[in-house]
């Protein structure tokens, strides 16, 4: 069946009464706020439901929302936000409880709210217990190749790594740029033994509906096929797919058949699509 191609969120909105939205490529474009789907959210919340921010962000919610005031995200359009950081953190919260953790953390210091606070010591990778991968050190420059000999180091160890943002690539600006996905991508081929943490894995679902109230009608809207869109099809949620994202360059133009086409390749499938969330 092929997806209904909307003109803004309000043509199927009052079928929910929640909505798990994602973040990055969807509300802001990692300089700015969409104003657009600002708006929708905004709307929704006044007329039917609950908004979730749903996000492979690898950092807690405080550090979510000092990103929203740097972009003029206003911090009244949702009602919680739910990251993978989170859960990577009460991971690693329950492994400290047997014993301060060695670990070798490979992302930006910017990630380490995640476990800022826990028994945990930073180690190198000949040093260490287990690998919190969340990024790439510098993902303005640096590749997937750039960490190779890393990768190859980890698996010689046989160290675990908690991948804490299972996304390849996310957009910032209009340019696409590599995530910690792409890096545990990378281990896996060698071996290496990944826990992934946020979109698509069911758990991550689960707390958005603690954190939701009674919702029974969600609707979840997002850029990625293999992250918001697969994610919704395993657990049973419907999909609003935003085509003018992470895979605007495969879209020549938004259309029932060429979006059918490109679910198709990825397995996936979703009730409607748009271009740029809007109301």
């Amino acid at each position: 069946m092929l997806p209904q191609i909307l003109t803004g969120l309000s043509e199927i909105a009052s079928d929910y009464d929640g909505l798990i939205c994602d973040v990055w490529g969807v509300l802001h474009n990692g300089h700015a706020a969409h104003a657009g789907a600002v708006e929708a959210l905004h709307r929704f919340r006044a007329a039917h439901g609950t908004v979730i921010l749903l996000s492979n962000a690898p950092r807690p919610a405080r550090d979510v929302e000092e990103m929203f005031r740097r972009f003029g995200v206003p911090l009244d359009c949702y009602d919680a936000i739910v990251t993978s950081g989170i859960a990577t953190r009460a991971d690693l919260a329950a492994r400290c409880e047997r014993g301060r953790l060695r670990m070798f953390h490979l992302g930006p210091a910017r990630d380490s709210g995640i476990f800022e606070g826990l028994d945990i010591a930073l180690s190198d990778i000949a040093g260490a217990e287990i690998v919190l991968n969340s990024g790439l050190f510098d993902d303005d420059s640096e590749t997937p190749h750039d960490y190779a000999d890393r990768l190859a180091q980890m698996k010689a160890r046989g160290l675990l790594m908690l991948c804490a943002n299972p996304d390849w690539v996310v957009q910032r600006g209009g340019k696409l740029i590599y995530c910690a996905g792409a890096l545990a991508d990378a281990y896996e081929k060698l071996g290496g033994a990944v826990i992934y943490y946020g979109k698509p894995m069911a758990p991550i679902y689960d707390l958005v509906r603690a954190g939701a109230g009674g919702v029974r009608r969600f609707l979840a809207i997002g850029d990625g096929l293999h992250t918001d869109v697969k994610g919704a099809n395993g657990v049973g949620i419907d999909a609003l797919f935003i085509a003018d994202g992470i895979h605007g360059e495969d879209i020549a133009a938004v259309t029932p058949d060429a979006i059918g086409t490109l679910f198709a390749k990825a397995g996936v499938h979703a009730r409607a699509a748009m271009g740029a969330l809007v109301w």
